[in-house]
């Protein structure tokens, strides 16, 4: 009986050890040395992003410069933030996710879409564009075509879409029958078949479609501004791009989507988005990241 106390010293010391070293582990909120990614950033002024090398979100430039929409807008996000240097990690897309869980970088600049599965392993910011479809039209859109369903309905206009596109997929759904729909092999094949009334209006998403216009440079054509998304299934095909940062930096996700918000509501976010091809049509509006993954 008399080695209790002993006993009772040893065990009192162990749980001591336990919750020291436990301690110096630091919160998922914090680095090693107790600084959470926003505090290590803002200190040090710089922060590193990852990015796939895709057009017009994130790449490089010929001379090395990183650039693209989403560099541009988290770029005069940081600046607000204080933090000034932004230093590019290249990865490809499928990396992105496990090499920002990695800590390779701290966040994920790639204009990456928002979905349910891959919020469930990163924390997006709210979106700072939208993607959906879109269509072109002869100037003055003689068939007042504004929706799939306008095409559908109207009984002979033909619309030319990519062989292999979604597209192809989202007409049909949407009642274009088959015989209507001119495969093309790309845009420009889509472009000419419009130019040459073979075709009435052509399709791609939002971007593709601007593109096309602005390579074209043809007064004749137009793109229709007030086109309604098409409903597959009862789901908008309507994708959200927003950057991403690891759950535990809750803080500087927070942080990032105040400023974010003074973007939009400046105009600024609008002037960022059109400087790589986007237009009004392609603004987020008021959705947030939880309207989309609910």
């Amino acid at each position: 009986m008399k080695k209790l106390p002993m006993l009772r010293t040893l065990l009192v010391g162990m749980l001591a050890f336990s919750v020291f070293a436990l301690g110096g582990c630091g919160s998922s909120e914090t680095n090693g040395d107790g600084m959470s990614t926003l505090a290590k950033a803002k200190e040090k002024g710089t922060v590193t992003v990852g990015f796939a090398n895709e057009k017009p979100y994130a790449y490089k430039t010929a001379d090395g410069e990183l650039t693209g929409e989403a560099v541009e807008i988290a770029r005069a996000v940081l600046k607000e933030l204080g933090i000034n240097e932004m230093q590019g990690e290249l990865t490809e897309f499928a990396s992105l996710i496990p090499g920002l869980q990695a800590k390779r970088f701290d966040m994920v600049t790639a204009g990456m879409f928002i979905t349910p599965d891959r919020a469930e392993q990163v924390s997006f910011a709210n979106p700072e564009y939208s993607i959906g479809e879109a269509i072109a039209v002869k100037k003055g859109n003689p068939l007042d075509l504004h929706s799939y369903e306008d095409i559908a309905k109207h009984g002979t206009a033909k619309v030319a879409v990519p062989g292999g596109a979604i597209e192809y997929d989202y007409l049909v759904a949407s009642g274009v029958p088959k015989d209507r729909i001119v495969t093309v092999p790309d845009m420009p094949a889509a472009l000419a078949a419009l130019q040459a009334g073979r075709a009435d209006v052509i399709t791609a998403t939002g971007p593709s479609i601007q593109a096309t216009l602005d390579t074209a440079n043809d007064p004749n054509l137009e793109r229709v501004m007030d086109f309604t998304q098409p409903v597959i299934d009862g789901e908008s095909v309507r994708g959200y791009g927003a950057t991403a940062f690891r759950h535990e930096d809750s803080d500087f996700r927070e942080a990032f989507n105040a400023e974010l918000q003074k973007l939009k509501e400046s105009g600024d976010l609008l002037k960022i988005l059109e400087s790589f091809g986007f237009t009004e049509q392609e603004l987020p509006g008021d959705i947030t990241v939880q309207d989309i993954i609910k």
